[in-house]
Order: structure tokens, then sequence, then C-alpha cells
């Protein structure tokens, strides 16, 4: 009696074992697929997703009966896209967040924004600093919705530089007053100069969960004291900061516009700059032999002053670094540099779809299958550098394979084609998929 009893338990849990497992299964059938890679569409075939990974791609993929079922009609199946240069809590004027809201509304809004993000087919982002994560975290846990957020947490900063965000002239230094910066208590910026503060900022940084450490290493156009043209961190400091990065296995990017802010950096080990307008050629080849990833923004930098919401000498600055755009983008084509997705946009809540508009920013540079490679397996190419950091270590990011998370979109025309096709999600991505997770599904 003892053995049959035995035996019928261990049916009835082999049995809710399967009937639980065909629960958490998708397939998605009659699709032609963009990989990531590839410039050529599949033949029409099926996906399987078994929880929130892609467990089989085939003709022949079938699921449980409990399964959903998602006719895709014929139509493209693209990679979730990933956008390598947010800053998901910027969501107001800088000093707003941090000098003059209550502590909560920055959560707030950002938790708006990120829906909205994951709404324009963004399912993972690279967040180049501020913070992430207490959002990231309710996302994580299915709490809010939004894209995986890769954080960087904490700017690195030097005095003056472009993550010393206190405009006031007459303020007390906290490195002399040992008084809290509410930039620092907000989560925002450490400020640190010499070898041993960047250490320790570094430290906490990573202390924290940073997944990469961002640098300000030049001028800006939004900081409030650093020149377009200045040069931010000696060579020692940098290369002190991506030695710690590196002792945890991951790395560091840099703001850089300055060609000597850049060399540095590039010397130092860094994995990718950001912006990066005035690198010489010079510059671009070692950026090139090193292996470093160029995440600039064609958008960014193609707007008029008082539509991005920049004015008096924040708009110069802007004007400054817009001239000398074209130059840089067309040495980084030129030099055949490895290109990132990235698109910065930042400040008022209601520019969040701009984001968009850097699609058929790069055209003038790229194919559209360029570009889409850019959003999807290049900046999962830069993800990957965070290595054991990454809190995303069950499957690939990017791309559509077998073992790859389950980000998916199906799109109603072909960007590959036309890419303006990625700048009308409301009508043209007819499903959004994270995770294994359907947030969006219109297909008729």
């Amino acid at each position: 009696m003892m053995g049959i009893k035995l035996t019928l338990s261990i049916v009835f849990t082999l049995c809710a074992f399967l009937y639980t497992n065909a629960q958490n299964q998708t397939l998605i059938k009659n699709v032609r697929i963009f990989d990531g890679v590839s410039e050529k569409l599949s033949e029409t075939t099926n996906v399987l997703v078994e929880d929130n990974l892609i467990k089989e791609i085939s003709t022949n993929a079938n699921a449980g009966k409990d399964a959903t079922v998602i006719d895709g009609g014929g139509k493209i199946l693209l990679p979730g896209l990933i956008d390598a240069h947010t800053h998901i809590m910027w969501n107001d004027g800088i000093e707003e967040l941090i000098y003059n809201s209550p502590h909560e509304y920055a959560g707030a809004m950002a938790a708006v924004g990120a829906e909205r993000m994951l709404l324009r087919g963004f399912t993972t982002i690279r967040d180049a600093g501020g913070p992430a994560f207490g959002l990231k975290k309710a996302i994580d846990q299915n709490v809010a919705k939004g894209p995986r957020i890769f954080a960087s947490g904490y700017f690195i900063s030097q005095t003056s530089g472009h993550g010393d965000f206190d405009s006031r002239l007459n303020y007390q230094s906290p490195y002399f007053t040992n008084t809290a910066n509410p930039a620092y208590l907000r989560g925002w910026t450490i400020v640190c100069d010499g070898v041993a503060e960047v250490q320790k900022a570094t430290r906490e940084n990573l202390r924290l969960g940073a997944t990469q450490i961002k640098i300000m290493g030049s001028g800006s156009i939004t900081g409030a004291h650093d020149p377009l043209d200045v040069t931010e961190y000696t060579l020692e400091e940098m290369k002190a900061i991506v030695k710690e990065a590196e002792k945890w296995g991951t790395y560091a990017t840099v703001h850089a516009y300055s060609d000597e802010a850049i060399q540095n950096a590039i010397i130092a080990g860094v994995r990718s700059v950001e912006h990066g307008l005035f690198g010489s050629e010079e510059t671009f080849k070692m950026m090139k032999e090193k292996d470093v990833i160029f995440c600039t923004q064609f958008f960014s930098f193609n707007m008029k002053p008082e539509d991005a919401g920049f004015k008096g000498e924040t708009a110069k600055k802007y004007l400054e670094a817009q001239a000398g755009a074209q130059t840089g983008y067309e040495r980084a084509k030129k030099m055949g540099i490895k290109m990132a997705w990235g698109t910065d946009i930042l400040g008022y809540i209601d520019l969040g779809p701009y984001q968009l508009k850097e699609f058929t920013a790069r055209a003038q540079y790229f194919t559209p299958y360029e570009i889409m490679v850019q959003v999807t397996s290049n900046n999962a190419d830069l993800l990957s550098r965070s290595g054991k950091r990454s809190p995303y270590q069950e499957g690939a990011l990017g791309v559509i394979k077998v073992g790859a998370y389950a980000d998916l979109l199906i799109s109603e025309g072909n960007p590959l084609k036309d890419i303006a096709v990625m700048e009308d999600p409301e009508n043209n991505l007819l499903l959004i998929m994270k995770d294994g997770k359907v947030y969006k599904n219109i297909i008729e």
C-alpha cells in the first residue's frame, strides 16, 4: 500500500509539473525573423517560448495544449530594442530633481517614463547615470513595468566636472566643510578628486550594485560649471577608476567630448566612449585598435536648442557640440568604429518620444540593416562587457536564437527596408514581449 501511495504521489507531482510547464509556454507561429545579426530574414517559421527563454525555432515547433498561441500572420519578428545611453531617472530639470523636489518625485516620474519606454519597444536599457537601482528592482520584481536596466548608479565626477550640478558659486564645498551634498544623498553623483577618492567612489558604486561605471571625463552641455572643451580627470585618476571596475569583472565608460579626454580614457582602458564628437582620426584609430565601442547620438545633436529645452549658456554649448557632430560621425563611419545605439534623451518627461527619432537620424550615415544591428546585437555586445556583474545571466540579449531571452517584437512593416517603421510603435509594433511576458498584442 505504501508503494502505491508513493507511486501515485510521483504521478501527481509529474502531472502538476507538466501542467505548470505548459502554462508557461507561448508559441509564436508564422513569422519571418530578423535575428539581430543576419541581413536576410528567415523563411516563415515558429518560435517556442518557455518561461522567459526561447526554447525552439523551427517550422515544427509546437507547444502543449494549454500554451498561448500567437499567429504572426507572416509578419516580422524582431529582438527587443536596446538603448545603450539613457537616464531613466532624469525626467525634469536636474536642479529640480536634486535640490527643489521631494525625493519621491524622481521615482514616480521615472516609473511612468519606464512603462512608456517599454511600449516603444525598448526591452533593455543601459542607464548611463542616476539613482536607478530602486526602479530596476521594482521592474525586475514585476511590480513596475519597464525595460531591463543595466544601471551605472552614481556619476563619477571631479569638482567642477559634469556631475557637479550645484550651480551656486557661493556654496560651502562638502570637501572642506564635511557637509552632505544633495546630489550624493539622492544617488546622482559622487564628486571626488585624486586617486584615493576616485577609488573609494568607484568601490562604493559597485557596492550599491552598479553594472558598469560612468566617468565624467570632459566638459558638457548641461553641466553647471564646465565649458565643453575642458578635459576632466588626469590619466592616473582615469586608470584608477578603470582598474577598480576591472577588479569586479566589469568596465568603465566615459562621457567625453574633447580629443584629449577621449584619448586619456582609451589609454586608461575604458570599453566605450559616450558622445566623443571631437575625436581626431588618431583617436578613432585607437578606438578601433582597442575594440572600444562608440556610443554617440545622432538625433540629440540635430535639434534646435529650444526644442531640446536648452537656453542661455547651455544653448551656446549645445550649438558648439552640434557644429562638430557631423565631422565626428563621418570619421567614425570612415574608420569602421563599432557603433552602439544610444539616445541620451533627458530632461522633461514629454521629450521621451524623441528616443524614436534616433532611427531616421542615423539613416544619413547607415543602412536600415546597420541601424537595426546597432540597436540589437551591437548593443548586446556592449552590455556583455559587464561580465558577471550583469544582472541578467540566463540568456542572450539583442538576438533571436535558442536560449536567448524572450524579448520579442512583431513589426507591421520591414525596418530592414524602411527604418521609419520603427518611429511609430503605436501602429507598427503589434506585439511587445519582454522576458516571456506579453505587454502588448494587437495582432488581428
